[in-house]
């Protein structure tokens, strides 16, 4: 009998995490089509072109999801290591011939023919690099202060590794904002970290009045500073740094409550640039409305509880560790995405994930899925 409830207990599949992430999909799938119909069929001669290439990805990340639901979590604790020197190699990727540019941005490279961006790899490394590090060092992550800075050595350098060597700001800080949730959690006075994240605020406060007095100080702060004002001010530069933020702006206001409808969209016919990539939120809002905007958001927030309830749940410290850092991924990217979309942080061309266009993004974060459900399987519920 006991036996029997055991296997129970070790079969758990978690619906509402399925649920909500396979929707997202869809919705994905959908808008990817509608929002890039028209600007792959003026440039390409195909309307299909993404939407082919995005169901190609999401195929490879089904496969993906599925191997990663079965192959056993718990393997993944010595596994560590090696993900960093894999994650590592494809970062030095990028500067070899198989690196590519788009948009003026070099943060890609193409093996066999299938694009890869080592950002990505380089988030799902962290992760379980991370909880098997901090599962050892549990017993004197508290007792020893040199432990958590010890701890964020790796997402340090990484994050270095992308700002450099990509100019990727925003999967820096998704990286470093996965350690400091990871570290957070684990740590029984995490008033230390309260500090670092008030002194980091304060950085950026500083450095936004900075820009914004940047001709009274003398200093040029570059593309960067561009940005910034871009978004103090969108209107002042809407011929260029702001032009993305204002249509993104104007997509969302003309949506009303119940959008425009599938395809409506005005926005999307060559005023958002690409706006099947880090914008696409907006065309949402435009063609579904507030009430589709609030219903993507609502599915977000049921995927991050999902995961919460599953790292609350598991047997492990390990597994705990591997769905929180899941989760502090999922919930940063898509907290920055919309606040990006919205002109509520400066433009950092950050992806909305499971709906923005991306291949390497949808067979990563579908990876992760799986991880969190094979976690999932044997929480005691």
């Amino acid at each position: 009998m006991q036996g029997r409830r055991n296997v129970a207990k070790s079969s758990y599949i978690d619906v509402g995490l399925l649920f909500s992430t396979f929707v997202l999909i869809i919705i994905g799938l959908i808008m990817i089509y509608s929002t890039s119909a028209y600007e792959a069929k003026v440039e390409i001669g195909d309307s299909f072109f993404y939407f082919k290439k995005q169901l190609f990805a999401t195929a490879l990340g089904i496969v993906a999801l599925i191997f990663t639901a079965k192959f056993d979590y718990r393997r993944y604790k010595s596994m560590g290591r090696l993900a960093l020197i894999v994650a590592g190699v494809s970062m030095f990727l990028i500067l070899t011939p198989l690196a590519y540019s788009a948009n003026g941005a070099t943060r890609w490279v193409k093996i066999l023919g299938i694009s890869i961006q080592p950002a990505e790899i380089v988030k799902i490394a962290i992760i379980i690099f991370l909880s098997g590090f901090i599962t050892r060092r549990i017993s004197i992550m508290d007792s020893n202060k040199w432990t958590p800075a010890a701890t964020a050595v790796a997402p340090a350098i990484f994050s270095f590794l992308i700002l450099i060597m990509t100019s990727n700001l925003s999967s820096a800080i998704i990286v470093m904002g996965i350690a400091f949730v990871m570290l957070y959690c684990v740590t029984k006075s995490p008033k230390q970290y309260l500090i670092l994240a008030g002194i980091v605020l304060v950085f950026a406060t500083l450095f936004v009045l900075a820009v914004a007095n940047e001709d009274k100080l003398g200093w040029d702060f570059g593309y960067r500073g561009d940005r910034v004002r871009a978004w103090l001010n969108p209107e002042g530069y809407d011929s260029d740094e702001g032009y993305q933020t204002l249509q993104s702006l104007y997509a969302i206001g003309s949506g009303g409550i119940m959008g425009k409808g599938i395809g409506e969209s005005v926005q999307k016919l060559g005023f958002i640039p690409e706006a099947q990539n880090d914008m696409i939120f907006s065309i949402i809002c435009e063609e579904l409305g507030l009430a589709g905007a609030i219903f993507v958001m609502a599915l977000f927030f049921v995927l991050i509880w999902r995961c919460m309830f599953i790292a609350i749940n598991s047997r492990d410290l390990f597994g705990k560790l591997l769905v929180i850092g899941v989760m502090a991924h999922f919930a940063i990217q898509v907290i920055l995405n919309i606040a990006v979309v919205t002109n509520s942080i400066p433009n950092t061309g950050i992806s909305l994930p499971f709906i923005s266009y991306g291949g390497t993004s949808i067979v990563f974060l579908m990876a992760e899925i799986g991880i969190v459900i094979n976690v999932g399987k044997k929480i005691d519920v």
